[in-house]
């Protein structure tokens, strides 16, 4: 092949391979390392027979802590009957619920109450208003456990969406972790669905990018800890939601999980972060707009409101997670091409760095993808998602810079650059 062309594809073919081997051997890594140092959720079912927990545990013991599970919603009537009859085969003795319907206009009350079917445990808030320095969400959840009994007087209180659904032993097994771990707070990464083409291409690379911003080793351990919450499951003793005021002292946080975090850690309450695997299982988004819009809300808060942290956050996701594995992958069949026939079996050698690089590459997405319980067949979909969420992610700067507001919930809120 001429030398120059070849001498270019060759060393464009070791960078690509250089940056795959870094970044994803580094993923592989933290992977492993995560397995090893932080239990699934689903470890927890085994951990409340042991403890004499829930109905798999035989015949439970008296006095265990009664827990109120409190669910905010907001217009939820196509995916709340779910939850509420997950709900109701719960195998921990000891629950109640409350439903705290935030200025509901559709028929969520309905669907709750004929799923219930007059089960004594369900309670029903409705909340008709909310003030303008309050977050919705955040509001409904403050006045729920303010004002009903069944979650004011509750030893524990287990935060959840209404797009989330609970396997049988859920409420147990997380309670079986947090007395285990001796937490005073417990969140639980959701199992997701993956029943659309965006929840299968870029659904994946939002979570990852979410998660490699706030890697679970270091929201699990004691100090130093980067504090990390799911709203959609969040498990918290009564006394330490008190010692951090509650949702009052985060009232206008789009993004409450993460600030609870934050008052968790400076409160010193130990607090632990899990994959649900299988335990649990949201639905988050009903179409690609609000799927997009939900990220770019996430994306927002989760980096601070820090316009240079984003765009550093879509560059890197671009280049580790689409354009250097496709670069490989192209820059590979070029070589490959360019060099036929070879004249020296040791001109093969760039082809070992680029089969490392894909097999990195190739390995640690299935590893994510397994862990995620996503179909391991979407993975070649990967880059494409990446630079997509990319693409989201410099949205979201580009709505801070120019003050574009955040509509969430049925309200509009400011959100000023940090």
């Amino acid at each position: 092949m001429p030398f120059a062309i070849a001498y270019i594809v060759t060393a464009l073919l070791a960078v690509a391979s250089a940056a795959l081997i870094g970044f994803w051997g580094a993923v592989h890594y933290q992977l492993i390392r995560t397995s090893r140092r932080v239990p699934t959720a689903r470890a927890g079912i085994a951990l409340a027979r042991q403890l004499g927990i829930g109905a798999s545990a035989g015949n439970p013991p008296t006095g265990l802590p009664s827990i109120c599970v409190i669910v905010p919603a907001h217009n939820e009537s196509a995916v709340i009957g779910s939850l509420v009859e997950s709900l109701r085969q719960q195998d921990y003795p000891n629950l109640s619920f409350v439903f705290a319907l935030d200025r509901c206009t559709d028929d969520t009350r309905k669907v709750i109450e004929t799923a219930a079917a007059g089960d004594p445990r369900f309670h029903i808030h409705e909340i008709t208003h909310c003030p303008p320095d309050w977050a919705g969400k955040v509001h409904a959840l403050w006045t729920a456990v303010s004002t009903v009994p069944a979650a004011s007087s509750a030893d524990i209180l287990l935060f959840a969406d209404a797009d989330t659904t609970f396997s049988p032993s859920c409420v147990s097994a997380t309670l079986a972790l947090m007395r285990h771990r001796e937490l005073g707070l417990l969140s639980l990464l959701s199992t997701l669905s993956h029943s659309t083409w965006y929840e299968l291409v870029v659904q994946p690379a939002a979570a990852f990018e979410l998660v490699h911003q706030y890697p679970l080793v270091q929201a699990n351990r004691d100090r130093p800890r980067r504090p990390f919450a799911n709203g959609q499951f969040i498990m918290i003793t009564a006394g330490a939601y008190r010692t951090i005021g509650g949702h009052q002292a985060v009232k206008d946080e789009l993004l409450e999980d993460l600030a609870i975090a934050r008052l968790a850690t400076d409160n010193n309450i130990r607090s632990g972060v899990f994959l649900a695997d299988g335990v649990m299982h949201c639905r988050m988004y009903p179409d690609w707009s609000a799927f997009r819009r939900g990220w770019k809300r996430i994306f927002t808060e989760a980096g601070q409101r820090k316009v240079a942290r984003l765009r550093k956050s879509a560059r890197i996701l671009r280049l580790t997670g689409a354009v250097a594995p496709i670069a490989a992958i192209i820059l590979t069949i070029a070589w490959a091409i360019l060099s036929f026939p070879l004249p020296q079996p040791e001109d093969i050698w760039p082809a070992y760095p680029a089969g490392i690089a894909f097999l990195t590459w190739l390995s640690a997405l299935l590893c994510t993808y397994r862990t995620g319980h996503t179909p391991v067949w979407a993975i070649f979909g990967n880059p494409i998602g990446a630079w997509m969420v990319a693409g989201i992610l410099d949205e979201a700067a580009r709505d801070l810079e120019s003050g574009v507001p955040t509509v969430w919930g049925g309200r509009v809120y400011a959100r000023p650059v940090r």
